[in-house]
């Protein structure tokens, strides 16, 4: 067996790797259909290489020389397909299916020109190289800018660009004679052991890209409140302590709120009625507050509000609203005429203040509330002056 065989044997099993580890992914991420594109992709791109042993070896290699082409042409097709979707892209089934109906009549045109033409190669490759750039112009067109994105895009240009790098070297290098004679040439080499390479770099950045927004919607779920709506505690410090890290002279405000008598709701009416009332209080809470505040469900029936750039007057003012407006709320599991009630604590969070230290301040204020009768606002001593 010839070295630039050995290579398609290699290849191939590299292809069927990462398309059952995409097939895998598939399970996990919210993008699904993009990893099952991937894994559909890479597998069919695979099936080139056994072809490309059938035109070696088979008695008429024309059939497989055609399988050859349209599965690699298929799977880089189905490879942008996901990509597009990914990057949130148009890349409508019409389109698809008429790219590999173009590129295929590319081939069938160049099944008519002698393999010596200079041009030979460039016309084979050409369609490869047209879909995986327009893959790589998805990327950069998108929305998404992260270091990963850029990392995606530029090893697709060096990829797409590899197809045309590879039509320079066939036409220096010679393709061989017949469609045949290919896996014997030293070109033969030299183009599956680059392609060899750049199906591990495209590959692993695809799974790059995808197991980082695994990782990402894991831990959104872990820093947020089913119930609520809102974030959970884990997910209210890490947002409020990034923002107090932010530069400038910055003076805050942090409002506790707990709601009265919770436990007899529970007690009275069923937990599922509770979960009612604690849903419709972070509801009602998400609506009156501005929208650059941060608020946390960072308990049972507690609840806090970060108040970015605001003044310990304004707050007050704002757990007011928020006061009110628990009274107003109206649950469809509670009878007529119930009114839900909650008490707030409010306290200051300096510039680069300690998120801990205001939430204990606030904290007290609470409790103040809670023995000073229930159903209102109390300030931190320190705001009291």
């Amino acid at each position: 067996m010839s070295a630039a065989a050995i290579f398609l044997v290699v290849n191939f099993f590299i292809g069927l790797c990462f398309s059952a580890v995409f097939a895998v992914v598939s399970i996990y991420s919210r993008w699904r259909s993009v990893a099952l594109l991937f894994s559909a992709g890479l597998f069919i791109a695979s099936l080139t290489m056994l072809s490309e042993l059938g035109v070696a070896y088979a008695e008429n290699p024309t059939p497989w020389a055609m399988a050859a082409y349209g599965t690699v042409l298929a799977g880089l097709v189905l490879l942008h397909w996901g990509v597009s979707v990914l990057y949130d892209r148009p890349f409508p089934k019409w389109f698809a299916i008429g790219v590999f109906l173009a590129g295929m009549a590319a081939y069938l045109v160049v099944l008519d020109l002698p393999r010596s033409w200079w041009g030979y190669g460039f016309v084979y490759q050409g369609p490869y190289a047209l879909v995986t750039l327009s893959a790589a112009g998805n990327v950069f067109m998108s929305k998404r800018r992260t270091a990963m994105d850029r990392a995606l895009a530029t090893v697709l240009v060096v990829s797409g660009g590899h197809f045309l790098v590879k039509a320079t070297l066939a036409a220096v290098m010679g393709p061989g004679s017949t469609a045949s004679a290919y896996v014997s040439t030293n070109y033969a080499v030299v183009s599956q052991s680059i392609t060899a390479v750049l199906i591990v770099a495209v590959g692993l950045m695809l799974l790059a890209v995808l197991t980082l927004d695994i990782m990402a919607v894991e831990r959104g779920r872990a820093e947020h409140d089913s119930l609520s709506g809102l974030a959970n505690r884990r997910g209210f410090e890490v947002a409020v302590k990034r923002e107090i890290n932010r530069p400038g002279e910055r003076h805050h405000a942090v409002i506790l709120c707990d709601l009265d008598h919770f436990k007899s709701i529970n007690d009275t009416y069923g937990h599922h009625v509770g979960d009612m009332v604690i849903s419709a209080f972070g509801t009602m809470i998400a609506a009156q507050v501005a929208d650059d505040a941060i608020i946390g469900r960072i308990g049972g029936e507690e609840f806090a509000v970060f108040l970015p750039e605001t003044s310990p007057a304004m707050a007050v003012v704002v757990a007011e609203t928020l006061r009110i407006g628990a009274r107003t709320m109206i649950v469809s599991g509670l009878p007529g005429g119930s009114v839900v009630t909650a008490s707030f604590g409010v306290a200051a969070l300096p510039t680069k203040g300690n998120l801990e230290t205001a939430l204990r301040a606030a904290d007290v204020a609470l409790y103040s509330a809670k023995r000073g009768g229930r159903d209102c606002v109390h300030r931190a001593r320190e705001l009291a002056a």
